[in-house]
């Protein structure tokens, strides 16, 4: 049997927990529960015990930390370690997100150590890999795909590696309203899935992610290499989100 459908919810610095208790509330109104999905939600720190609590019990659902440090513990101000994640309610965590690694200045060696305190923890990676639009340019996808998963993944077993939910967010589409049409991004996700299995890893689930809407989701999921999508922008109404997960 195909894996489930994974519609994974990126708040980013949005949703403080009242926020975030209300949209629970109303998607849950909203959603038509299916067999075959499901849905995470990755709310700010602050939020994140909130969220974990208004979606207890909802089928299929996990709530996850949208960042973390690969300390357990210390003087690391600002950072959330992978206890304190799981303490407030998560059981997965965005690792390698575009705007951590450009924003931020997170390189791939900090995502493979954060990957590994995320499973050594108890947490279930979703490593986010993509290109920059001057790298598209070159020709480079591929090989700066690659990179990341291999610095992300050096070490870690085949088993784990297959828990691990991977996503492709080409840089260059994240909140700018462009997005890699589905057969771009299925060829992408081919060659994910062929570094994969190199590593001895078949059954990672591979998302897309990247000014995903209403408009474009049908025809992203309708690729059989793609296995869900990774969503801002369009996961911060509850209803519009509720219908673009109804609908596909």
């Amino acid at each position: 049997m195909p894996p489930p459908v994974l519609f994974a919810a990126n708040w980013k610095m949005q949703l403080p927990p009242d926020e975030a208790r209300e949209f629970a509330r109303r998607f849950r109104e909203r959603l038509r529960p299916r067999g075959g999905k499901e849905h995470w939600f990755f709310p700010s720190a602050v939020s994140l015990e909130a969220a974990a609590v208004a979606f207890a019990g909802l089928e299929g659902c996990q709530v996850g930390a949208q960042d973390v440090h690969w300390e357990p513990k210390g003087a690391f101000t600002g950072a959330t370690s992978v206890p304190l994640a799981r303490g407030a309610g998560a059981t997965a965590a965005l690792i390698g997100h575009s705007e951590r690694r450009w924003i931020f200045g997170e390189t791939d060696e900090d995502t493979g150590k954060k990957l590994r305190a995320a499973v050594d923890g108890g947490l279930v990676p979703v490593l986010c890999v993509g290109e920059k639009l001057e790298e598209r340019e070159r020709g480079e996808t591929p090989a700066v795909v690659a990179r990341q998963l291999r610095a992300a993944l050096q070490g870690i077993s085949p088993d784990v590696v297959n828990r691990t939910v991977i996503a492709y967010e080409p840089v260059w589409a994240i909140g700018t309203g462009r997005n890699a049409t589905p057969a771009d991004a299925a060829a992408v996700h081919s060659h994910i899935r062929a570094l994969l299995a190199g590593l001895g890893a078949r059954e990672s689930r591979i998302l897309y992610g990247g000014s995903v809407n209403r408009g474009n989701a049908g025809a992203l999921l309708a690729e059989p290499e793609i296995d869900g999508v990774l969503v801002g922008g369009a996961s911060l109404d509850p209803d519009g989100w509720a219908d673009l997960c109804n609908e596909n």
